[in-house]
């Protein structure tokens, strides 16, 4: 049985608290892990040290920290396969996802070995007689990171990477699920150049939530997880003064219009909703085809679609669509919307709710269903599943198809199929929602742009990644300076000269 601890200051260390938190293997239902729970005392001490690593830190030049990540950005196309394994083994994602995951939170690392560039500040010449006035960015300090479950390699790349760039020392919580990831990247770090205590891996529960949120010494904090929790983490971070940054759940949505290529919207569908098991924030939930015909052929192009995907542990080979969900808990829930959608009216099209794998029948496996003539009191549309469930919402008209993302709660992604330009325009000009696809699923921004939903998705000012990245991690100081040109009379300054 594994022991997993902690990453600080530059080695993995036992946890001093006795208590545990189990690590499943999703596919077997097999405890394969006991990680280390820390204690409020344990993550204040761990904040300090990160504290005295990031004097030095962040006084070092922005080309020398960028050449840090320059280096993890090889040392980690060097180690992918093993980390992709290790994801794929505690997350249950197939190979090709987990190196998907890993590839998006490489991009941002690429993006960061522009940092000189990025935390260049403005000077203005003679902004008066004498005066000139210039900014400077400068890291916040110590700095938090809270990361999920889904994305545990891409999610605190996209924080951990800029925090670190521009300066700041970094405290990370991963998620208790699948933490191996977030502990190899930060030995991955150390590797690279960073000093030991710049970033820090501490696992935990709510109480090491908690600490964080409460430790004086902590100036910032990113979160990505559920709206509730966000709306808990965004609160009580901005109460204790620190600048927060907290994305929330999604219900995405997908409008096909009836000149849309029917063949191309149903395959971008089955990617989009059943990919990684749906435990994605931008994963499309809803599919809303305009007209009853759009519908109609729409479900015939989807039901056999679904009923083929292949869903099977990642030993299975890179052919398989789909692997288990994350733990117990997160199957049964699933599994309890789905039934509440049948007893709210719902035609469930593809009924997978007895699916069991053979050989694998204790593993957290959920079979792909497809919902039609959702409507949006239903409970499978109200709430983010967050898993194998695709409803369709048929709509009638155009407006009433948008209608139903833009009164929705969430606010994070959507996209529209169609084939005329007007309208792909007015839907991305008038939807209410932070990231658009048009004729794309899953509309997640490169890393040079920021990610970032609106409404009850995200919470705080700024977005993840890109430019936003920068701004969120450092604070501007503007200097006002005049040096004294006086004439010199007999030796004596003649400071009327400055009048």
């Amino acid at each position: 049985m594994q022991n997993i601890g902690h990453f600080i200051n530059g080695a993995e260390v036992a946890g001093t608290t006795g208590r545990t938190s189990d690590v499943f293997n999703p596919a077997t239902g097999e405890v394969q892990a006991k990680l280390a729970v820390a204690s409020a005392a344990e993550v204040n001490d761990f904040v300090a040290k990160a504290a005295e690593a990031q004097v030095a830190w962040g006084n070092t030049n922005p080309q020398k920290r960028a050449r840090v990540m320059m280096a993890m950005v090889g040392l980690m196309n060097r180690d992918m396969d093993k980390l992709a394994e290790a994801l794929s083994r505690e997350h249950g994602k197939t190979i090709p996802d987990a190196k998907g995951d890993l590839q998006r939170g490489l991009e941002v690392i690429e993006y960061c070995i522009g940092a000189p560039e990025m935390l260049k500040g403005d000077y203005t010449d003679a902004a008066g007689p004498g005066i000139d006035m210039y900014s400077m960015r400068q890291p916040l300090g110590v700095v938090a990171s809270i990361m999920p479950f889904n994305f545990p390699a891409m999610m605190p790349l996209w924080h951990v990477g800029p925090a670190l760039a521009c300066g700041n020392a970094v405290v990370l919580k991963p998620s208790e699920r699948d933490p191996s990831v977030p502990m190899m990247l930060a030995e991955l770090f150390v590797e690279a150049g960073l000093p030991a205590g710049c970033f820090q891996v501490v696992n935990g529960d709510k109480e090491a939530v908690d600490a964080l949120l409460d430790n004086e010494t902590i100036m910032g904090v990113s979160f990505v997880g559920s709206t509730p929790i966000a709306q808990y983490i965004y609160s009580r971070a901005t109460a204790n003064g620190k600048r927060a940054q907290c994305f929330g759940g999604a219900k995405n949505h997908m409008i096909i219009m009836p000149d849309a290529d029917i063949e191309q919207a149903a395959d971008a569908l089955i990617g989009a909703g059943f990919g990684a098991a749906g435990e994605r924030c931008m994963a499309i939930s809803v599919a809303v085809p305009v007209g009853e015909e759009t519908a109609n052929k729409l479900i015939d192009a989807l039901v056999p679609r679904v009923e083929k995907l292949r869903v099977a542990p990642y030993t299975d080979g890179n052919d398989v669509d789909y692997g288990p969900v994350v733990t117990a808990e997160a199957k049964q829930r699933i599994l309890g919307l789905i039934e509440s959608g049948v007893e709210q009216g719902a035609k469930l099209v593809v009924d997978n709710r007895d699916f069991k794998l053979q050989g694998y029948e204790n593993g957290f496996f959920v079979g792909p269903h497809l919902f039609d003539n959702v409507t949006t009191d239903m409970d499978i549309y109200t709430q983010e599943i967050f898993g194998p469930v695709l409803s369709v919402v048929r709509a009638t008209t155009y407006e009433e198809a948008i209608g139903y993302a833009m009164d929705h709660e969430y606010g994070n992604g959507t996209a529209i199929y169609t084939r005329d330009g007007d309208t792909a325009r007015d839907f991305a000009h008038r939807i209410n929602i932070g990231m658009v696809g048009i004729n794309v699923p899953i509309p997640v921004p490169l890393a040079y742009h920021t990610f970032g939903g609106w409404k009850k998705s995200m919470f705080g000012d700024l977005n993840q990644h890109g430019p936003d990245s920068f701004k969120f991690y450092t604070r501007t100081k503007t200097v006002t300076s005049r040096w004294p040109s006086g004439i010199k009379e007999g030796g004596e300054f003649n400071f009327k000269a400055m009048d």
